[in-house]
């Protein structure tokens, strides 16, 4: 995807999308900061192709802010990437899609519909709030990647170059809270299980008979 691959028009609509969320997000009290762009990246060539957006400024927590006046104006001309800077607010655990999947099953189960951001590369992230460590079951088995302390996460509608970061389930859908990490983790570890029943039987509830 080069420069002129996004006509004007469409890079204004797009600079409109993200400068809402990112306002509608530091609303809430998410720290948000601007991030690379798949056209600034783009030039860089095959041999380091773009792959996910990195924070604009090195020093990524001087733009980190939760202020939606200062946000406005950041994204006021320009389609930054919207980024979340992990281990302040908010924590990321990020999982592959048929995982992500079993997860999501458990927690409808829990009748708990966590915020879930899903990536154009299959990848899924749960959100939580901040943790000090992970469970044994998943730091072993190498199924979960840890967004915390010097991470960052894209959030919608963040553009990559397979595709549109979105939400699986919004925040909307919890009223904005986040999970307590032990619950996340929890489902995880559950969700390692290759059976519904089984992972569900361990965190105490009941898949429903098939009519």
């Amino acid at each position: 995807m080069s420069e002129t691959a996004l006509p004007s028009r469409v890079h204004g609509a797009l600079r409109v999308e993200l400068r809402a969320e990112a306002i509608g997000l530091a609303g809430r009290g998410w720290p948000v900061v601007p991030g690379t762009t798949v056209t600034a990246d783009a030039a860089v060539g095959a041999a380091q192709p773009w792959r996910r957006p990195v924070p604009v400024c090195q020093n990524e927590s001087d733009r980190a802010g939760a202020n939606p006046a200062t946000v406005a104006a950041t994204w006021s001309e320009n389609a930054y990437s919207l980024l979340a800077p992990t281990g302040t607010v908010l924590d990321a655990l990020e999982v592959d899609a048929e995982f992500g999947k079993r997860a999501a099953r458990l927690l409808r189960l829990l009748d708990t519909p966590v915020p879930i951001i899903a990536l154009p590369d299959g990848n899924w992230l749960f959100l939580t709030r901040m943790a000090k460590q992970l469970p044994t079951e998943l730091i072993e088995g190498g199924h979960v990647s840890w967004h915390s302390i010097g991470s960052w996460i894209p959030l919608p509608p963040t553009p990559l170059v397979s595709g549109t970061v979105h939400w699986r389930v919004k925040p909307t859908a919890w009223g904005w809270r986040l999970p307590s990490p032990r619950l996340i983790h929890d489902v995880l570890v559950s969700a390692l299980y290759n059976t519904d029943t089984v992972a569900a039987q361990r965190l105490g509830v009941t898949v429903p008979s098939a009519a």
